[in-house]
């Protein structure tokens, strides 16, 4: 029987692991030889009839191979950037300079904050959650979000060095107010949307950006922007030189009007007397 036993091999319980027998090393039993474990990537990979077992190893391997893959998969599609968190219905990220110039002029009289911020900011990723939770107590107000490092160029035209930054726009004042701030100072920010979100009554359409700002914005060749200049109106002074001279009466039709005037003057005053 321990001839038996020493020239074969023991398939153990488990799948992963085979038993053997060492017949060169002394047994801690008396007449038993003793026993040793092998894992089955170690082992020769047959069985005790001596038949390869390749293929099921393979297959092991096939499985974790693929159940690694989904769990990476997984874990890598529910992650969300700093930025995209606690964002509420009210937020919106522009794409492009004519997105952020569509949803000013789009605006009605709603406030409107621009908010200008770097994914490697260390002060915009801490003010963010704040932000967020202002927007979710202001339903009524509109908050645009523009990545400086997807729109850097487009930032460049605007004049926006400095970050975190914010712009507030309502309806026909166009831009009421810009300035930057932290997690410190963000009573800066309070104070100007308690200031600017009042009710009010707009005197015309959304003024959006200013007309040097979108100017920059169209000749800016890394943006795909079309803006046309409105025509400024000439002064008043330069249209009355500019008026036709057959809309300017001769000169002596003039003198006659005035002469006909003091006669007219010269009989009514014995009249009064």
């Amino acid at each position: 029987m321990a001839d038996l036993l020493s020239k074969s091999n023991l398939i153990s319980p488990c799948p992963h692991l085979c038993l053997s027998v060492s017949p060169k090393k002394p047994s801690t039993l008396v007449g038993f030889p003793s026993l040793q474990f092998q894992s089955l990537k170690s082992s020769t990979n047959r069985d005790f009839l001596g038949r390869n077992m390749v293929l099921p190893e393979r297959q092991m391997q096939y499985k974790r191979g693929s159940l690694l893959h989904a769990q990476v998969g997984l874990t890598i599609g529910k992650s969300m950037k700093w930025w995209e968190k606690g964002i509420q219905p009210n937020m919106k990220e522009i794409q492009s300079a004519q997105d952020l110039v569509d949803s000013l002029l789009n605006s009605d009289n709603q406030l409107v904050i621009l908010d200008f911020f770097s994914p490697g900011c260390g002060g915009c990723r801490a003010l963010h959650p704040k932000i967020c939770q202002i927007a979710e107590q202001n339903p009524d107000v509109h908050f645009i979000q523009v990545n400086y490092e997807e729109h850097k160029s487009m930032c460049y035209s605007l004049n926006v060095h400095v970050l975190p930054f914010f712009r507030f726009y309502r309806g026909a004042q166009g831009r009421v107010c810009s300035f930057s701030c932290t997690n410190a100072t963000i009573k800066k920010f309070k104070d100007a949307l308690a200031k600017h979100s009042t009710d009010r009554c707009s005197l015309g359409p959304p003024k959006g950006l200013e007309e040097s700002e979108l100017l920059a914005l169209a000749g800016n060749r890394d943006l795909s922007f079309n803006y046309t200049a409105k025509p400024v109106p000439a002064p008043a002074h330069e249209m009355a030189e500019a008026a036709p001279s057959s809309l300017i009466p001769p000169l002596p039709s003039i003198q006659r009007a005035i002469t006909t005037q003091e006669s007219q003057e010269k009989a009514l005053v014995p009249a009064g007397r």
